[in-house]
């Protein structure tokens, strides 16, 4: 697993599509869903590496083995083990986008209940491509906790201590473009700043000139080997619902919209329910292996491997989210793992700035 980088590398149904372990949403909107290090749930600390991809896979492909209720929501849905913490990558967006990132139908940015509709006071959905990635909720001054897997009926997630009910769990997205006049005028001064077209820079240089963009990260998951797949005709019988809590806390920006609310188009262009899945009913429902579970974090650092920090000086962070600064890390809930912390060295941490081929389209549904 090559370990360079982090970052980078229907009105609404039918504009959805999965491409490799890419979401795609409306007219450019990309998302994948990534691996990483768990984070101490006390302190502050630098963003954790990228550690692959979490595999994604089409629920309506699998109607003799996924639970009816999933059938209904639609969607995709991902292996994930309890405790396991994620980022989402918004890399390869090109157009500007609002996008809602809801966690068990609790906006992860706003702390307010899932709305079909995008909000300022607060602000409920991050601008693409300014934000780079997510890798929690808001939690304000600069940071954010980590999202963290754990199953429903604790109350240890987002949803349960927001709410006081675990009823979705999973991750819900919706993607708002630009209306058309704001859009076009957006084109028109990218057209007007790329002219006359500068010099490519020594090596190459990424979109419009610039640095090159991030990497796709650090490759691809490992291969998956085949497990015996459910009987033929049997009746697809219940999975363990999970959703996300939060861990620990690092130093990322969740950035304040600078357009007004109208420049965006009223409806969304695209959304979709993510359906995470245990380990065991991965394996029974599509008849393949999980990746392993996550590299122990003290040996990563050991190893001199690197962690990240991203600044962008032009950014304006959102306040926090009221709701967001109650929650409680999921250790809390489930206790502590009593796993060693070994904080990286000065120099492992990474200063970073700021035609994909079209896949199967995805099914929305009723959730």
């Amino acid at each position: 697993m090559d370990l360079a980088g982090r970052r980078g590398r229907g009105a609404v149904t039918g504009s959805i599509r999965v491409d490799g372990n890419t979401l795609l949403l409306g007219d450019g909107v990309h998302v994948r869903f990534i691996r990483t290090l768990r984070l101490p749930e006390s302190g502050t600390h630098a963003l954790p590496p990228n550690l692959g991809e979490f595999p994604l896979r089409r629920v309506e492909d699998y109607p003799d083995t996924v639970p009816g209720e999933w059938l209904a929501k639609g969607g995709v849905m991902l292996p994930v083990y309890l405790r396991e913490a994620m980022w989402l990558s918004f890399g390869g967006t090109r157009e500007p986008a609002a996008l809602q990132v809801g966690v068990g139908k609790v906006c992860a940015v706003s702390g307010e209940r899932w709305s079909g509709r995008l909000a300022r006071a607060p602000q409920n959905y991050v601008v693409l491509p300014r934000q780079p990635w997510l890798d929690g909720i808001n939690s304000g001054d600069g940071t954010v906790r980590q999202f963290v897997a754990v199953p429903l009926g604790l109350g240890a997630t987002v949803e349960g201590q927001v709410t006081g009910e675990e009823t979705t769990g999973g991750v819900q997205l919706q993607a708002f473009p630009l209306g058309p006049q704001a859009l076009e005028r957006w084109r028109e001064g990218e057209r007007a700043r790329l002219l006359p077209p500068p010099p490519p820079a020594p090596g190459g240089g990424g979109l419009y000139g610039g640095p090159p963009a991030p990497a796709g990260g650090y490759g691809a998951p490992a291969p998956m080997r085949a497990a015996a797949p459910a009987a033929p005709g049997a009746a697809a019988p219940a999975a363990p619902a999970m959703g996300l809590g939060v861990g620990g806390s690092m130093l990322q920006e969740v950035y304040r919209d600078d357009r007004a609310l109208s420049a965006w188009a009223p409806e969304p262009a695209a959304r979709i329910f993510v359906h995470l899945v245990t380990p065991p009913a991965w394996r029974r429902i599509t008849g393949e292996e999980p990746p392993p579970s996550p590299v122990d974090r003290a040996a990563y650092t050991r190893a001199g491997l690197p962690w990240f920090d991203y600044y962008d000086e032009s950014g304006h962070d959102l306040p926090p989210a009221g709701t967001l600064g109650q929650v409680k890390p999921v250790g809390d809930w489930l206790g502590d793992d009593h796993t060693p912390w070994t904080p990286p060295n000065p120099h492992q941490i990474t200063p970073l700035g700021p035609t994909p081929r079209p896949g199967k389209p995805v099914r929305d549904g009723d959730w």
